[in-house]
């Protein structure tokens, strides 16, 4: 796991992304941040509106609110 994260943020960093062919994922959703910044948060406030009861799954795409 700790090599991912070394790869992925090598990645972000040289302009990549953390999403790769298969969108987010559990294990790479916490480098959402990282690589957009306050889009995560005005994704995050979408979500929560057309989604309140949060049945929608954002735990599996949205890294978890601090």
């Amino acid at each position: 796991m700790e090599l991912n994260d070394q790869v992925v943020r090598a990645a972000i960093e040289m302009g990549g992304t953390a999403t790769g062919e298969h969108g987010v994922g559990i294990g790479n959703r916490k480098f959402l941040d990282q690589e957009y910044g306050a889009t995560v948060d005005v994704v995050a406030a979408i979500k929560e509106t057309i989604d309140p009861n949060s049945i929608m799954n954002s735990w599996k795409v949205l890294p978890d609110a601090e």
